[in-house]
């Protein structure tokens, strides 16, 4: 089969200029087997050597004609076959190199470029990342995909894929700081998200109000980081997540949930694949199962995490992300005159783990409705109602807001945790989340990368006409 394909390859790729020693090169270099761990990264290695040679023999993407477009997808394709079957087999033992037999906990930011370092070729480095970082996302070579086939395979494996999901779900270093600062000043602000401790309450605030609290890479750290703040404070019962007040004329001076996922930079290429992953298997993550020890597996059964009740206060909108964010929480109180709206398709990528949870809320059609034929909802209709809790004036959410908190808190956290933990270890256990995940890594990097997603953007957004 290889011998009868190969020669259609070796004509395109000839077709487009390529010289033909280097052709036969890298034809040559292609591993036909699969062995030990110690070669086969060897050999593999030099055949992805060889690959990205090629690449860089033909031009620029923006600048390639049909035929060497074609070739340079052909290339890829090669390349991509021979890492899924590198990584079929080895899967195990490459994470067990890398986080040094399980031992080391590395977050899938990291975990992708020391991936990188210790098997190159296996998936792009710090440095190639950051060549197409400026470019606008339309331009990118979509080298990226493979950062997702990688962590597919990691998540696929129960043994990887859990150690994966807790090292995602354990605080961030940065966290015990700030959280000195909270029990210390009642407030921690850190720019995109403000934390503040109010009665058995504590507070988020997201901000980025330029892009109507849209999420982006400005945002991702920060927000993670104020959720472990708001779920290891021992000095509140519950956790409250309210969009803060907005620029947009439209909104100016209002609160809005948010946006979803910030378009704009999506379509300037300011958001990086991975951004996809750290998002949902951080923050997203934690305010679902709380955070984890470091010492034993999140696992629902035994309740080792250490979580919080969560309360979402709608004001405006929640949209896409916005709206994900709310399948993770315990009681959603929103404004009379707020909508929810999944516009994935629109969008052209996949939303977080809505396929997955929003079934269990809306049922598979109206779940179906939702992601791909973007139907928005009202909050206070029948339908809006599947997801949110309760309904209050939008001029009275603050004291709404104080009513429900006093209500959630008046019989102790100890029963709501265990009632939370109850739900969950039936709805969507540990592994099951995992292997929803191993499946989102590798749909969403094709996504990503798809001309669709370009033309969804200009077409329903006209992303090409906003500034940046």
């Amino acid at each position: 089969m290889q011998q009868a394909t190969a020669a259609p390859v070796s004509a395109l790729l000839r077709g487009a200029g390529l010289a033909e020693t280097t052709i036969d090169a890298w034809l040559e270099a292609e591993p036909k087997a699969i062995g030990e761990l110690a070669e086969d990264r060897r050999r593999y290695a030099a055949f992805w050597h060889y690959s990205e040679r090629l690449i860089g023999e033909l031009p620029k993407k923006t600048a390639r004609r049909p035929l060497e477009a074609q070739a340079a997808d052909a290339i890829c394709e090669k390349s991509r076959a021979a890492r899924e079957r590198f990584l079929r087999t080895h899967v195990e033992a490459i994470y067990a190199s890398i986080t040094q037999g399980l031992s080391r906990f590395i977050r899938v930011e990291e975990l992708v470029f020391a991936a990188a370092e210790a098997f190159p070729g296996l998936a792009p480095t710090r440095e190639q990342i950051a060549t197409e970082a400026d470019a606008i996302q339309r331009d990118k070579d979509g080298i990226e995909i493979d950062q997702g086939i990688l962590l597919s395979h990691f998540l696929g494996h129960e043994r990887t894929g859990s150690h994966l999901c807790h090292a995602m779900l354990l605080p961030r270093r940065e966290s015990e700081e700030q959280l000195a600062r909270l029990a210390t000043d009642g407030i921690v602000d850190l720019g995109t998200v403000r934390i503040e401790r109010r009665g058995k309450g504590v507070f988020l605030f997201p901000s980025n109000p330029r892009y109507l609290n849209a999420e982006d890479q400005t945002t991702l750290d920060a927000m993670e980081i104020a959720v472990d703040i708001a779920i290891l404070d021992p000095g509140s019962d519950i956790a409250v997540l309210q969009g803060g007040t907005v620029e947009h004329p439209k909104y100016r001076g209002r609160r809005v949930f948010g946006a979803g996922i910030n378009l704009t930079h999506l379509y300037r290429g300011k958001i990086p694949f991975v951004w996809f992953l750290q998002r949902d298997l951080g923050f997203v993550h934690k305010f679902m199962r709380g955070v984890a020890r470091p010492d034993v597996l999140p696992d629902d059964v035994h309740g080792h995490g250490i979580e919080k009740p969560w309360i979402a206060a709608v004001d405006g909108f929640a949209i896409g992300g916005h709206c994900q964010i709310l399948l993770t929480m315990d009681y959603v109180l929103a404004a009379d005159d707020a909508y929810l709206t999944l516009p994935a398709r629109k969008e052209g990528i996949i939303p977080g783990v809505s396929n997955l949870r929003l079934p269990r809320f809306t049922g598979d059609r109206l779940a179906r409705q939702l992601i791909q034929y973007e139907r928005r909802l009202a909050c206070d209709s029948p339908e809006g109602m599947l997801i949110c809790d309760e309904i209050a004036p939008a001029a009275k959410m603050d004291a709404a807001i104080e009513r429900v908190v006093a209500a959630l808190t008046s019989s102790g956290a100890v029963g709501a945790v265990g009632n939370r933990r109850a739900f969950r270890v039936g709805e969507e256990p540990l592994d099951v989340f995992r292997r929803y995940c191993a499946v989102y890594a590798r749909e969403q990097a094709h996504c990503h990368f798809s001309p669709a997603l370009i033309a969804n953007l200009e077409r329903y957004w006209g992303a090409q006409n906003r500034a940046g």
